[in-house]
């Protein structure tokens, strides 16, 4: 069980929390059964993307055992065997698409499109040049549309944007850590990496790090969000924004960080408390006024 347990990954989790987005913009966080419902979202979002880390952790497990760092993994250590891995994958996959389905059929559509997109990438598109990060993007959107229709929400498009710019901006700085690491240990390989270079990738960088300030900026104060929130500040929160993304990009350019940005997110303190405030500014702009 601990096994199973490590190899969910319970640290990936938290970008699950993206589903929340729909329930806090939507000025529903005091609904209750919306709560209720976005918490099983969470849920089973939770499960899914559990079984696509046991997947891949199947498909990798030869890769695996001669790196350094990931051979420590359950399946490729031999602490979990592929045959219980597999039935677990099939007993988690079959009890969160049924909880899916009776939570909301539009809802079971968007899970299953997460599942099946996720699966795609563990086999073959996390080999595949910008279709990797772009996969991932849109793995971010899904959780973010899923929240919404679970609660008969409608999410704004320009929300829809920023999701996509933000989760470029975290994969991108990724994949320049691993291209680092590579450089540094030639033991530490994935094959889509050789298409990739330090140029490149800062290239791409720079182009979603701006693109994300500009479409939170637009969001604000475009007037769908002002009719729908009824307010115009959200706009003071972009130096939020701003200085967490200038944060996450001092932690990677000065501080070789994000290879793992679950793990910055939840320990680097400055960055923790910019977050912080950020969601009370949100809270105080859309629940106290």
């Amino acid at each position: 069980m601990i096994a199973v347990w490590k190899s969910l990954r319970p640290k990936q989790w938290t970008k699950n929390l993206c589903i929340f987005a729909g329930l806090i913009f939507a000025q529903q966080i005091t609904n209750v059964p919306f709560i209720l419902r976005t918490v099983w979202a969470f849920v089973i979002f939770c499960l899914l993307s559990g079984s696509v880390y046991l997947i891949n952790d199947i498909s990798d497990r030869e890769k695996d055992r001669q790196h350094p760092l990931k051979s420590h993994r359950p399946i490729a250590s031999g602490a979990l065997s592929v045959t219980h891995a597999v039935i677990v994958v099939f007993l988690l996959v079959t009890l969160s698409l049924v909880c899916a389905w009776f939570l909301d059929i539009p809802f079971f559509i968007i899970a299953s499109a997460y599942l099946f997109l996720h699966i795609a990438y563990s086999l073959h598109i996390k080999n595949v040049v910008i279709l990797d990060v772009l996969t991932v993007a849109c793995g971010f959107i899904l959780r973010v549309v899923a929240g919404a229709v679970v609660i008969n929400v409608e999410i704004s498009s320009w929300l829809l944007v920023c999701t996509v710019f933000l989760a470029l901006f975290l994969s991108l700085c990724k994949r320049r850590y691993e291209l680092i690491v590579i450089e540094r240990n030639h033991q530490e390989h994935r094959s889509t990496m050789d298409e990739y270079s330090t140029i490149l990738l800062d290239q791409m960088i720079s182009i979603v790090t701006a693109a994300t300030v500009v479409a939170y900026a637009l969001y604000t104060m475009s007037h769908e969000t002002i009719e729908k929130v009824g307010t115009r500040d959200l706009i003071y929160t972009i130096p939020f924004v701003l200085y967490g993304i200038f944060r996450y990009l001092y932690l990677v350019y000065q501080k070789d960080g994000g290879g793992r940005p679950e793990n910055i997110l939840v320990s680097d303190m400055p960055l923790i408390v910019n977050i912080f405030l950020w969601i009370l500014s949100i809270g105080v702009i859309l629940y106290v006024r």
